[in-house]
């Protein structure tokens, strides 16, 4: 009888600890990530990321530093271009999401592994297999292959203002929406799932979602990290992002792209896009419980929260299905007017004492 068996595309290396940084060293001349060679390429940012080079470049000696200017498709591709002449056998993006996206787009061009050291967990991209990068369209998402290693140190992220962990737990707890637009894709359409993929990124939700600690505890920090590399685990394995984005992040590209100047932080928006897709699929405990913990962690649960009328809230959740064309969540079954989501929104705002 034959064995059936699939490849995960994932990390050969995760390390998530306090210290984490001090032995990038040592992980970096693992064979499996670098030749004998040892020739790497380094990108930072030009704040924090000046920094941390002080504090690594005498253990790296033979790296090279390449400052990225910001996170956009121009800065990836002179990233690249500068990466390709001197033909290094890894890439390092030390920072956060946008150092780390715009290193992940050069080490795909030039075909070069990338490892990820995050300095903060403001969303769930750091191993997933796209870069997100801002382009004269507006904003957009590039294939890219996993990261090779992971490095996270707690006493880093500790370091970061508290906003980015706030992000990365809004982030993360909406995968259990996503997933529940997931699971109602396949009963409406017929979508396949994919079990494995949808697993993992449930459990990394749901593990964020019942912990009882807070941002400052590194065992809250542990499983918040552990929960964001899974995620990005999880769209590799099922080759989209549909693990982690139904109707929450539909919400969330459409405050991008209605109100660009003052939308708020990624995870902010997804949270609440969260909490409040999970009431109108009627999962009103799920969605109060969901409400309860984003407040717990000082994150919002209302659009006034975040600068916004109700009215603007209500143009938000209408365009949003426009943001996915052929993703199917709880916005496309519903298909709501104004009228109706506003009246869908006063319910979910007096159901959270708001």
């Amino acid at each position: 009888m034959p064995v059936l068996t699939r490849l995960i595309p994932s990390p050969v290396v995760v390390d998530i600890r306090p210290g984490a940084l001090n032995d990038l060293a040592g992980v970096l001349a693992d064979q499996r990530i670098c030749s004998s060679t040892g020739k790497l390429a380094i990108a930072i940012s030009g704040g924090s990321g000046a920094v941390l080079r002080q504090r690594l470049e005498p253990s790296l000696p033979t790296a090279e530093w390449f400052e990225v200017g910001g996170g956009t498709l121009d800065d990836a591709i002179k990233l690249a271009d500068a990466i390709k002449k001197g033909r290094y056998d890894a890439v390092v993006g030390l920072g956060g999401g946008k150092i780390i996206d715009c290193a992940k787009f050069a080490a795909a061009r030039v075909g070069a592994p990338l490892v990820a050291v995050a300095t903060n967990l403001s969303h769930d991209g750091l191993c997933s297999p796209v870069a997100t990068l801002d382009n004269d369209a507006g904003r957009g998402s590039y294939g890219v292959p996993n990261p090779i290693a992971v490095v996270i140190d707690l006493d880093v992220i500790r370091e970061a203002p508290v906003r980015f962990v706030r992000s990365g737990i809004g982030d993360a707890l909406s995968n259990i929406s996503a997933i529940a637009d997931w699971e109602l894709a396949a009963r409406e359409r017929g979508e396949d799932i994919d079990g494995l993929a949808a697993a993992m990124a449930r459990q990394a939700g749901e593990a964020v979602l019942r912990h009882p600690g807070g941002v400052g505890d590194d065992a809250f920090l542990q499983v918040l990290a552990e929960g964001l590399v899974l995620t990005g685990i999880a769209m590799s394995v099922s080759g989209d992002s549909r693990p982690a984005s139904g109707a929450c992040h539909e919400i969330n590209h459409a405050f991008d792209l209605l109100f660009p100047k003052r939308a708020a932080s990624h995870g902010e928006q997804c949270g609440l896009g969260a909490a409040f897709a999970m009431f109108l699929r009627g999962a009103r405990e799920e969605s109060l419980y969901m409400v309860e913990v984003l407040r717990r962690h000082g994150l919002p649960v209302t659009p006034e929260e975040i600068g916004f009328t109700v009215d603007e809230f209500v143009q938000v959740v209408e365009y949003a299905p426009q943001t996915r064309p052929g993703r199917y969540t709880i916005l496309e079954h519903l298909n709501l007017n104004s009228d109706q989501i506003k009246d869908a929104y006063a319910d979910y705002a007096k159901a959270i004492g708001s």
